[in-house]
C-alpha cells in the first residue's frame, strides 16, 4: 500500500475534504491522527476508519497544535502533516468586509497552517524525510470577486508552501499544496446559500467548469494522497490545481 506503516496528521478532518483525506490515507495503510475543532466530528471520522485516533484541535491554538504534533511524533512517528482546516466568509466587497471576519479567516487559514508546519518541521527534518501538504484553493491563483479575504489567505498558504519547500528540501522534507476549485462540501454549500438565489448561483458556477460539475471531496483526497506518497518523491514546492478545467476555460 502507498502509505503502509506511515503516520499522517490531518486537520479539519471531521467532515468534507479532511474526512476524505483521512479515509483515503487509512485505506492506503497509514495510521491517521484525525483532528477537528468539533470533537464529536473528529471521533465520528476516526471511529469509521481502520487505524485512526481522534483529537480535538483548534488550529488557531499554537501551543495545543505543537503539543499534539509532539505527542504524535513520540508515540507513532510522523510522516505527513496535512493542513486542511479552513474557513470561508460571506461574499463581500473588500472594503465592506468586517474586520472581525478578516481576523477569523486569517487566524484559521494562515496562522493555523503556520502553527502546524512550524510544529512538524523539527520532527521531519530530524528524521530526514516526510512531507507537508497544505490545502489551498484555486483562489490562491485567481482573485475571486467578493472573496478578497479568502483569496488573500489562500495565496499566502501557497507561497508559504513554496518557501518551506525551498528551506526544508535539503533535509529531505517536501512541501506541496493542492488548489481545488469549488468542491461539493458543506463549505461550498454555505457559499451558495449566502447568495440571493442559491440554486441559480450553483448553476452559474457549474456552467464555468468544462467538466460540467463541481468536484468531489474524494478527488481532492486522491491528490493529497499522491503528494504524500513516494510517487511524488521528486515533487516539492508545487501547487496542484484540481479544478475540473475551470482555469483552462
Amino acid at each position: 500500500m502507498r502509505l503502509d506503516g506511515q503516520t499522517v496528521f490531518v486537520t479539519g478532518a471531521g467532515a468534507g475534504i479532511g474526512e476524505s483525506i483521512a479515509r483515503r490515507c487509512t485505506e492506503e495503510g497509514a495510521f491517521v491522527v484525525v483532528t477537528d475543532v468539533d470533537r464529536d466530528a473528529a471521533k465520528a471520522t476516526a471511529d469509521a476508519l481502520d487505524d485512526a485516533v481522534a483529537r480535538r484541535l483548534d488550529v488557531t491554538d499554537g501551543e495545543r497544535f505543537r503539543e499534539l504534533i509532539d505527542d504524535t511524533a513520540a508515540e507513532h512517528g510522523l510522516d505527513t502533516l496535512v493542513n486542511n482546516a479552513g474557513v470561508g466568509h460571506p461574499p463581500a466587497a473588500a472594503e465592506a468586509t468586517d474586520p472581525a471576519v478578516f481576523e477569523h479567516v486569517l487566524d484559521v487559514n494562515v496562522r493555523g497552517v503556520w502553527y502546524g508546519t512550524r510544529a512538524a518541521l523539527p520532527h521531519l527534518k530530524e528524521q530526514g524525510s516526510g512531507s507537508v501538504v497544505n490545502v489551498a484553493s484555486l483562489a490562491a491563483l485567481y482573485g475571486l470577486p467578493l472573496q478578497a479575504v479568502y483569496s488573500l489567505t489562500k495565496a499566502a498558504v501557497l507561497n508559504f508552501t513554496r518557501a518551506v519547500a525551498a528551506e526544508a528540501g535539503r533535509k529531505g522534507v517536501r512541501a506541496n499544496a493542492v488548489c481545488p476549485g469549488f468542491v461539493d462540501t458543506e463549505l461550498g454549500r454555505q457559499y451558495f446559500e449566502s447568495r440571493s438565489d442559491p440554486e441559480l448561483a450553483r448553476e452559474e458556477m457549474v456552467a464555468q467548469y468544462p467538466l460540467g460539475r463541481l468536484g468531489d471531496p474524494e478527488e481532492v483526497a486522491d491528490a493529497v494522497l499522491f503528494l504524500a506518497s513516494e510517487e511524488a518523491s521528486w515533487i516539492t514546492g508545487h501547487g496542484l490545481v484540481i479544478d475540473g478545467g475551470y482555469s483552462a476555460a
